[in-house]
């Protein structure tokens, strides 16, 4: 049986419950910090946050922490959590 979430960060990024987002936030390494900051402005942009320039700039910025994060076997690896119930 799947388990329902709590909601979602970024449109994409799951949280189990309300004490979630705290275990992610005293979890923080700069893999997280890479992969949490591509999936905000991902969602920014499909929200029509940015302008045409502004997006273009954003795209860049995101090829190129994905060419980095690539080259050196960074991924994001959600913090080990087991709800409090």
């Amino acid at each position: 049986m799947e388990e329902e979430l709590f909601g979602k960060i970024f449109g994409n990024v799951p949280l189990v419950d309300e004490y979630h987002l705290d275990v992610i936030l005293q979890n923080m390494n700069e893999s997280n910090a890479i992969y949490l900051l591509i999936q905000a402005a991902k969602h920014a942009y499909h929200s029509g946050v940015y302008s045409i320039g502004e997006v273009e700039v954003l795209s860049k910025c995101i090829r190129t922490l994905n060419k980095k994060t690539e080259d050196s076997n960074v991924n994001y690896e959600p913090p080990q959590y087991d709800p409090p119930f």
